[in-house]
Order: structure tokens, then sequence, then C-alpha cells
């Protein structure tokens, strides 16, 4: 079982008992005796799980120190404005990459493929601006936390309108799909229907002139022309009494 990694610090006794043993956890902020811990996560990538496996977004922490003394650590190192930074940066890289994706989208299977990554990129994002919020209300005057505060603003509402706009094109490609499928189950209702009523129509006179077209004596050859109409008169209200049958 992974254990939580320890860096070459020294953070306060009560900033350790809010620490799980397994993992730094969810992004937030924990501040104790003048030192202010920021608990961050780098971009979700994508990830092989084992089947049954709910999600397969993997996280990684990004874990910062501020010392009481205004300086910043990343990790037991120093330099943490800077990898505070690049932490904003790589989430505006994804965001540039998945706005390029979605700009060539043209089938709901790419609008799909654009949607996997961006939900859990949108959502850690957001709780990306809350951390670093909650760290500006905690300190102030840190000029390093307004300014990525408000970078993360930007990002999450630009991950925000893109995965909203990523879920009204796929709606749509649904809508006007189903709506294509059902006008051409409607033609083909209607086509059935018109060859049912012509064989209704023309099956009796079929019937009636096979039965007169044997070659046997049946009494009727030298009749009135009125009966050859008389029995077409027959068969066609026998097609439509067949036809209302069928209808009903």
């Amino acid at each position: 079982m992974s254990r939580r990694p320890n860096y070459p610090w020294q953070l306060p006794a009560a900033m350790e008992r809010r620490l799980g043993t397994d993992s730094y956890g969810a992004q937030r902020i924990i501040h104790e005796q003048g030192q202010l811990l920021l608990i961050l996560h780098e971009p979700p990538v994508a990830a092989a799980l084992p089947a049954g496996t709910s999600s397969g977004a993997v996280r990684r922490h990004a874990v910062f120190l501020r010392q009481a003394d205004g300086r910043w650590l990343h990790e037991g190192r120093e330099g943490g404005e800077r990898v505070l930074a690049k932490l904003l940066d790589s989430y505006a890289a994804a965001l540039a990459a998945l706005e390029k994706q979605h700009a060539q989208a043209d089938s709901s299977s790419a609008l799909f493929a654009v949607l996997g990554p961006l939900i859990p990129l949108s959502r850690a994002a957001g709780n990306l601006q809350l951390a670093l919020q909650a760290a500006r209300q905690a300190e102030p005057e840190d000029a390093l936390l307004i300014d990525q505060r408000d970078r993360a603003v930007d990002l999450s509402r630009g991950l925000e309108l893109l995965l909203a706009d990523t879920r009204m094109m796929l709606d749509y490609r649904l809508a006007a799909a189903a709506e294509e499928q059902a006008r051409a189950t409607f033609a083909v209702t209607r086509a059935q229907h018109k060859l049912n009523t012509i064989a209704a129509l023309t099956f009796p006179l079929m019937a009636i002139g096979a039965a007169f077209g044997m070659n046997l004596r049946r009494g009727v050859e030298d009749a009135p022309g009125w009966a050859f109409w008389a029995l077409f008169a027959a068969g066609v209200s026998l097609g439509l009494l067949l036809r209302g049958w069928g209808a009903g």
C-alpha cells in the first residue's frame, strides 16, 4: 500500500495531525502557526485501470509550503514560486489542447473524446481555484497567491465554458441524428403503406383475372361487355374491404 511521502521540511505538529498517512488527499490548505501548506493536484491524466475500476484519471499531488518568512518550498525544495507557476501553465496547456481538439471535432465520437478528459480536468481546475482562494484569504498580503488565484479563476472559467459547449454540441448532434432517424422511419412507413394499399387494391383483381383466365367453360364467354365492368367493380370493392380490414 502506498504511503504519503514525507518531504525534507519541518511541519508543525498541528499541521501533521491534519494529514493522512496514505495520501495528501484533496486540494486544500492547512494553515498552522504562520505556515501555509498548499496541497494541489497536477492536471489529471488518463490511465489504464483494471476492470471494474470507476475512474481512469490519476491524481498526482503538488505540495507547497509557505514558511513564516514568506519563502515558498515545493516538496522540500526551494523555488516553490516557479513550480507553482508551471503547475498553472500545465493546466493552461491542457485547456489549449482540448480547445484545439474541440474545434476539429466533426462527429459525436470526436466530441466524446474531448468530453472524457475534459470532465476531470474541469473539476480539478475548480478545486484548484478554491484552494488558491483559501490560501489567498489565509495570506492576504502574498502577491504570488493573488496572481495565481486570478489565473486559476480564468482557467476554471475557460474549462467550464468548454465543457458546456462540448455537451451542448454533443446533445445537438444526438438530437439531430434522432430526428433524421425519425424522418427516415416515417418515410419507410409511408412507402410501406403505399405498397400495401396497391397490393390490397390489385390482389382481388389479379385473383379474379387468374380464375377467369383458366381454360374452362364458364358460361360467361358470350356475356355482354357490362359483365366485365361488373366483375372489375366487384374486385375493386373487395380490394377496398381488404384495405380497410388491414388498416384496422
